[in-house]
């Protein structure tokens, strides 16, 4: 990124989304439309490794996606990438992979497109002093023909129509971006050869990959309002071939840049710069940020374990996909079971958000469509919300996902790449540990022989199912019966880590310490509303912990505190 004057520009060309118009909230939308397709795209295989991915916001993205099938939360509340970053991250240059995945995304777009906003307060006036100055002027975007035609006569009332020379879109290029053939394609038409005279601006890493695989000037516009740091990690390393020459945070730097590079230059000669340049806008202002769980102080009073029992589902491992298949062939099966009538009444719901779970199972005999988008509640959680207190009803429901679970389970994948790791460290230093699933005992060991190569089964000193005791969690049963069979007492110095307010609720009742597994990435406001702490709703977990790497630094700390006290 330099500061001496650019080449003098004869064309820019532009990014539309982010860069001249806001459409985050269709994109957005579209995309958490799309990405649950992905199995029925065949698009899951072609994902990318997460040991390949650039950065460690890229496997987190990965692995996020992978797991939940939409966008990790961080991404939502920023919004600041694109959709096109988003296909690199997950498909890498599979080429393949990104036309079927933007031919997917661009069918989702239909239902949402045509709210359009411009990015910013001034841009119409920008783009007529640009003309003045005798720039060419051009879009470039991966957006559909179909939906920039009708958001360009929507935008500013359809008053930027007559101020480009060209627009090429996605489906008219060879490829899509960040190949570079839509940036030759537009040069070609505008009868320029690609070179430093053309500038493209555009908002994302992508952009600026295909500039510089174009030739061209890579302006990075600022959309995002990303600090200085997250420049000098997002272009390190293996990105520095498309480090952008320029980064603007609004237009009116833009024309400054512009400015500056022709009084450099030879059309220095005529003052032709300030005279009906449009005033300045005020800065533009970052968006709130998302408010992170903030837990981890209670660390402070955290007994150092000595035992540490797991969750499996969601915690250890993901199996998603089996799992939520087994509930969508249950539920329809609800009233030849008898269960249709053994559904709580309203008034036991503990939340709306359960209501509305309850509401929907009861009139459709399904899942509403978030819970299944979401994919962050498990089976056990949902039999809670159905049938409450009514152990009965959640006996013979489980029994009947144990019956649809065979036709889908045997594909169980680490939660996170380094789980393993994690367990043979806390087995190094001494720690018992253990599991307590509600997974019944043929698909534990089935699906623990499938996690690398079986390596895991020697970590755990017991682990309790859940056919193994007359009552699952939330009841505590298992909990007693894995210390039973470790010969322990329950006390703060046996940790539970699991994923859900069944674990929590388990935990607690039993008197271990709660560390809640927040792999869904859940945000405060909404740990809050699930774990309220009040009289009908008491339990809440000691301590709230993202990732592994976050459960290992606990464990770490606490020890050292321990340790600590007895110098």
């Amino acid at each position: 990124m330099t500061t001496a004057p650019l080449p003098t520009p004869k064309v820019l060309l532009f990014d539309w989304h982010g860069t001249l118009v806001d459409t985050n909230d269709a994109m957005y939308r579209a995309i958490e439309d799309m990405l649950p397709r992905l199995e029925e795209l065949d698009l899951l295989r072609h994902m990318i490794p997460e040991d390949r991915a650039r950065n460690e916001e890229d496997e987190k993205l990965l692995r996020y996606i992978r797991i939940f099938r939409h966008l990790h939360p961080r991404v939502l509340a920023e919004r600041r990438i694109s959709r096109t970053d988003i296909f690199d991250v997950l498909f890498g240059d599979n080429q393949a992979a990104l036309d079927i995945a933007h031919k997917a995304y661009n069918d989702c777009y239909q239902r949402h497109y045509g709210e359009v906003e411009p990015f910013q307060n001034g841009i119409r006036d920008a783009l007529r002093y640009l003309k003045q100055l005798g720039i060419g002027l051009g879009v470039v975007t991966n957006r559909s023909r179909r939906f920039l035609h009708g958001e360009l006569a929507q935008v500013d009332h359809g008053h930027w129509v007559d101020l480009f020379d060209l627009t090429l879109c996605g489906d008219e290029a060879s490829r899509y971006k960040p190949a570079p053939d839509s940036l030759y394609q537009a040069a070609a038409k505008l009868g320029e050869q690609p070179g430093p005279a053309i500038w493209y601006v555009g908002d994302t890493v992508s952009d600026m990959a295909t500039a510089a695989a174009a030739g061209v000037t890579r302006v990075f516009y600022n959309g995002g309002l990303w600090e200085a740091d997250w420049f000098e990690h997002t272009f390190a390393a293996e990105q520095t071939h498309c480090r952008p020459d320029l980064i603007v945070e609004d237009f009116d730097t833009l024309l400054d840049a512009v400015e500056h590079s022709q009084k450099a230059g030879a059309a220095a000669t005529v003052d032709r710069f300030r005279p009906g340049r449009p005033p300045r806008q005020p800065p533009r202002q970052p968006a709130p940020p998302r408010e992170e769980p903030d837990w981890h102080p209670a660390v402070v009073r955290l007994r150092a374990p000595t035992t540490v029992l797991f969750d499996w589902h969601a915690t250890l491992v993901d199996t998603l996909d089996a799992m939520y298949h087994a509930v969508d062939d249950l539920l329809p099966e609800l009233p030849e079971m008898g269960l249709q009538d053994q559904l709580v009444s309203t008034a036991h719901c503990r939340s709306e958000e359960d209501l509305k779970l309850l509401e929907y199972v009861r009139d459709n005999r399904k899942l509403h469509p978030k819970i299944r988008h979401d994919r962050k509640i498990s089976r056990t959680d949902i039999f809670e919300i159905l049938f409450g207190d009514n152990e009965d009803a959640k006996q013979l429901a489980h029994q009947r996902f144990t019956h649809h679970y065979r036709n889908y389970y045997g594909t169980a994948l680490p939660f996170e790449p380094r789980v393993g790791d994690v367990l043979a460290g806390l087995k190094r230093i001494g720690l018992r540990l253990g599991i307590i699933t509600n997974r019944d005992r043929e698909f534990y060991i089935d699906e623990l022989a499938t996690i690398e190569n079986n390596r895991w089964a020697a970590y755990f000193d017991t682990d309790i199912c859940g056919d193994d005791t007359k009552y699952r969690k939330p009841h505590t049963d298992q909990i007693l019966k894995a210390a039973e069979n470790l010969g322990i007492a329950l006390t703060a110095d046996v940790w539970y880590v699991g994923d859900s307010t069944t674990d929590v609720i388990a935990a607690k009742s039993a008197g271990i310490t709660s560390v809640f597994f927040n792999g869904a990435l859940w945000d405060q406001p909404w740990l809050n509303r699930i774990f309220p702490g009040t009289r009908e709703r008491p339990y809440k977990p000691d301590v709230v912990v993202n990732d592994f790497s976050e459960l290992w630094a606990l464990v770490l700390t606490c020890r050292r505190r321990k340790n600590l006290q007895f110098l």
